[in-house]
């Protein structure tokens, strides 16, 4: 990770490996939400995740299955959150 990368809390580090294997969410919305690039989530990928499990989402991710980058997405999406979800931070749906 970088020199002034934070310590993460084990929901935080399930939720950023949550959205890593999310097809449809870019490798944006997780360097907005927790200030990791493309490689400090793959060094996080590579640490927690099995040899085997990391292996099987490289090469989903490589295939081009989802839109992990931001270039690849349909030209009408321009937002990286649901739409019932608050403010990005807490990733809770508010109530209705």
């Amino acid at each position: 990770m970088t020199e002034n990368a934070r310590i993460f809390d084990i929901y935080e580090i399930d939720r950023i490996i949550e959205m890593a294997w999310e097809d449809r969410t870019p490798f944006d919305a997780i360097k907005f939400q927790f200030g990791l690039s493309q490689g400090e989530v793959e060094k996080l990928m590579r640490k927690e995740l099995r040899h085997s499990s990391f292996k099987r989402w490289r090469k989903r991710v490589s295939s081009g299955v989802g839109v992990k980058h931001l270039y690849k997405a349909q030209p009408d999406m321009s937002r990286f959150k649901c739409s019932r979800q608050r403010a990005i931070s807490n990733n809770k749906i508010s109530k209705r």
